[in-house]
């Protein structure tokens, strides 16, 4: 076990401040899976910002610890606790501030996040957390750490208008793997390799805020949309990093990395010349907007490396996807599989590493039925270079459709269990051992049955879609 449970700057003789990390326990200890070790851009930026203004904090992180009594003993020593909430680390954030009110009752927690705006009254409810903070935290974290007595208890955030106006995060200040083991292959502060692109991998953001407004989402009632970050920029950073680290490829951690036409031709255009090398990266885009830029689309591919396209096709079933206000459709997916299929295949022929999906598969929505979930499958099994990430639809709060089923007593959510796992129950009502047996093969032959049919269909049409596109 590594002594570095916790990072400590320095003390300037205020009160102690600990920034604590949110997971579950043991995600930086012995992890199931390389996500659980992605870093916290939040937490980097707002920490950065904090030192650039001589307001030091010390570090820990839940996911560096085995047991409660290990965060117990860490925070008892401090006078305010910072956590930035997401809704997946609300039920560690919430049990961190009770261990921190009962071991120091008169501390200060200050608490914001996605959560402290999508869901307030959760936030409010306890009374733990002296300080919420609603909303983008960049323009307010400064005055908010220096003086939280002048706030109120509910505090509306400011953001940046632009990402341009964000500093370069110093990811020395994000937590450390705290095993041996791991830290022998974490690369820290870049992050481990996850099947994507080769080790270390530098996580990057471009873009804030998916414009979108899917129904299973929340994140657009989190933070407006502000101005997208200058290509020079980001790739001014990855070049740092490389010199100092040396990055083996790069994820794209924006929700929607496809958008914004002449941003995307800037990328295409300077990335490729001004990179110190072209690294593969992992970003995500949306069936419908392939459909409409496939030129741009295939140049990314092509001229830039984007090796892992990332699509929420979410489901197959055109009756799901407008449930859902996916606003694509059954040919929107087909054609981008398509699309992408023919281009990997081209540069396979060219002995080139052809690029393939990483895509998001949702199961278990409300009205979905058995038709719908094997059409998805069905689509799944059509694709032929596919990562799929398949979980079971969760009713967040801050998404149309979670508040919905939250307000009609249907979702199986709680504050000590905000069901982070793709597999666990999620909603009252819904089918889940139907759709176990669905990924267990059970119903494979009516899947199987009119794939061949399929196939041959999409030959047929393929041309004629790209070339009307």
């Amino acid at each position: 076990m590594l002594k570095n449970l916790w990072s400590k700057p320095s003390s300037n003789g205020g009160p102690k401040r600990l920034w604590l990390d949110l997971g579950d326990l043991g995600d930086l200890v012995n992890p199931s899976g390389p996500h659980e070790q992605w870093q916290d851009h939040g937490l980097g930026l707002l920490r950065t910002l904090l030192h650039q203004n001589d307001l030091l904090t010390d570090l820990a992180s839940t996911r560096a610890c085995k047991t409660w009594d290990e965060v117990k003993r860490i925070i008892a020593a401090y006078d305010i606790l910072i956590m930035n909430v997401r809704s997946y680390t609300f039920p560690s954030a919430y049990r961190s501030a009770k261990i921190f009110k009962e071991v120091n009752p008169n501390g200060l927690i200050l608490a914001g996040g996605m959560h402290a705006t999508v869901a307030p009254d959760e936030m409010e409810a306890i009374a733990e957390f002296d300080k919420i903070c609603q909303g983008p935290g960049e323009n307010v974290i400064v005055d908010l750490v220096r003086d939280p007595a002048s706030f109120p208890r509910m505090i509306l955030g400011q953001g940046a208008k632009s990402m341009a106006e964000w500093p370069m995060i110093d990811r020395t200040l994000w937590p450390k793997p705290n095993s041996w083991k791991l830290a022998r292959k974490f690369n820290w502060p870049l992050e481990p390799e996850c099947g994507w692109g080769p080790g270390p991998v530098a996580t990057i953001i471009t873009s804030r805020v998916c414009p979108w407004q899917c129904v299973f989402c929340n994140e657009n009632s989190y933070i407006p949309n502000m101005g997208r970050r200058p290509v020079e920029a980001v790739i001014d950073e990855l070049n740092f990093l490389d010199k100092k680290y040396g990055v083996g490829s790069v994820v794209i951690h924006d929700s929607m990395f496809f958008q914004n036409p002449s941003w995307l031709q800037e990328w295409v255009e300077k990335y490729p010349r001004k990179a110190r090398k072209l690294w593969p990266y992992w970003a995500a885009g949306r069936a419908d907007t392939v459909r409409q830029w496939p030129e741009l689309f295939e140049a990314l591919i092509k001229e830039t490396h984007w090796n892992t396209v990332s699509i929420g096709f979410e489901s197959g079933s055109d009756r799901v996807l407008r449930i859902i206000n996916k606003e694509c459709t059954e040919e929107d997916n087909y054609f981008t599989i398509d699309l992408l299929t023919r281009i990997g295949d081209e540069m396979e022929k060219q002995g080139k590493k052809p690029p393939m999906f990483w895509s998001n598969i949702m199961l278990g929505i409300p009205g979905e039925t058995r038709e719908d979930a094997i059409k998805t499958m069905r689509m799944v099994k059509y694709t032929k270079r596919i990562l799929p990430s398949i979980s079971f639809y969760a009713p967040y709060p801050g998404s149309a459709l979670g508040h919905q089923l939250i307000a009609e007593g249907k979702s199986r959510m709680t504050k000590e269990n905000y069901h982070r796992f793709p597999d666990d129950e999620k909603v009252i009502g819904v089918d889940y051992q139907f759709y176990r047996e669905l990924l267990a093969g059970k119903f494979d032959a009516e899947i199987n049955k009119d794939l061949p049919g399929l196939i041959q269909q999409r030959r047929a049409v393929y041309t004629d879609a790209l070339a009307k596109a």
